[in-house]
């Protein structure tokens, strides 16, 4: 059994939103596809996975660098020690050879991308939805109960209003959505908390909306916004500022008595200790947004796990940046505390099949082998286009 071929293909997010800093009408993500000698059906076995969605495809450094290495190891290198399906952490190790500690970012992306489609590769092999595959290499039971999700959008649009706010959370919540996060810092203070009022007329109270800064605050600006939404107890505010300043975060923490969530644009377990040390996180209370999709996959993204409960953390304070399909089954392979999804922007990516939606705020995976991102509109047009390329 062998790897014979991997390719990548750069997909474009569909949409014009915008958050505090980014507009996403340029963003790209990296579809990545592993094929075996394998044979099902007449075809072959194939992996299928993504980096994340936020960020830009990362084609260039997965063709010069990470596949090339992949390829040339001997098959018996990339096997796990049953001889029936492919080590992971052999993928990432031989993706990463003489790759220097540190400098993480778009590498940290890329390589997420090859070693997720193992994963999906993985599960396939064995005929089983891919959360069952994780937990089993996490040695957790394989059974899982619906999982809490949020939908998270409230974005900048062009020509932006309340109303238009409204009616997208209105739109969520016919989904089966009780949980909200909409997007602050693109807009002054006081239209910021018209856009959080307009929220909560929908969420029905704090407790069922977040929001997100997406980096964009200095520590004043950061505590002006923490003093205007104390009085909400809002379920957290998110990101206030650069994800790698941890004293504005942990001076942020000894101010706002709320939860406060970060740790989607940390790349690496090393980044995550350094927020445990320094950033002023609260066990119980704060929350966790690392991405295997960001960090370098699951093999790296489990010794994060590990290193958050050494520290006193729990893994349900663990809800994935991402809002897609694979966290999904990230979340219930590891038992974290929920999930984001995207139900109405970052397409094909975002979101879930319809099948996957439970209620009051829940869902599941479907028992659809690997990922099951073959079940997902447009999504599955992209990915027939990239084995048949």
């Amino acid at each position: 059994m062998r790897i014979t071929a991997i390719r990548e293909m750069p997909i474009p997010l569909r949409g014009d939103v915008s958050n505090a800093l980014v507009n996403f009408s340029e963003h790209t993500v990296s579809l990545v596809a592993v094929f075996t000698d394998v044979i099902r059906n007449g075809k072959p076995v194939i992996g299928i996975a993504f980096n994340s969605i936020g960020r830009f495809a990362q084609g260039g450094l997965l063709r010069e660098r990470f596949i090339p290495r992949v390829l040339r190891c001997a098959p018996e290198e990339l096997l796990a020690e049953d001889g029936r399906s492919f080590s992971p952490a052999a993928v990432y190790r031989a993706a990463m050879t003489n790759e220097k500690p540190g400098g993480h970012g778009d590498r940290a992306t890329a390589v997420a991308a090859l070693e997720l489609a193992i994963w999906d590769l993985n599960a396939k092999l064995a005929e089983e939805p891919a959360y069952a595959t994780i937990a089993r290499a996490a040695g957790r039971p394989a059974a899982i109960d619906p999982i809490p999700v949020y939908a998270a959008g409230g974005y900048y649009y062009p020509g932006d209003s309340l109303n238009r706010l409204q009616t997208e959370l209105k739109s969520y919540r016919d989904l089966g959505f009780v949980d909200y996060k909409i997007k602050i810092g693109g807009a002054p203070l006081e239209e910021d908390l018209r856009r959080i009022h307009a929220a909560l007329e929908i969420a029905g109270s704090g407790e069922h909306l977040a929001v997100d800064a997406n980096g964009r605050f200095d520590l004043k600006t950061a505590l002006a916004y923490a003093d205007a939404i104390a009085p909400l107890k809002l379920r957290w505010y998110e990101e206030v500022g650069d994800p790698l300043d941890f004293g504005l975060n942990a001076e942020l923490s000894t101010h706002y008595r709320g939860a406060i969530a970060t740790g989607e644009n940390l790349f690496s377990t090393v980044d995550t200790v350094n927020l445990l040390r320094f950033g002023g996180m609260r066990p119980g209370l704060d929350i966790f947004q690392m991405e295997a999709g960001l960090s370098y996959g699951l093999t790296a993204y489990m010794q994060t796990m590990q290193a958050l409960e050494e520290r006193g953390f729990s893994r349900a304070q663990v809800l994935p940046h991402g809002g897609h399909l694979i966290n999904l089954h990230v979340v219930a392979g590891l038992g974290l505390g929920g999930c984001e999804v995207y139900p109405g922007v970052f397409q094909p990516f975002g979101g879930y099949p319809e099948a996957c939606m439970a209620s009051q705020g829940h869902a599941l995976p479907t028992q659809a082998h690997g990922f099951g991102l073959e079940e997902k509109p447009g999504l599955r047009e992209a990915m027939a286009e990239l084995i048949q390329h």
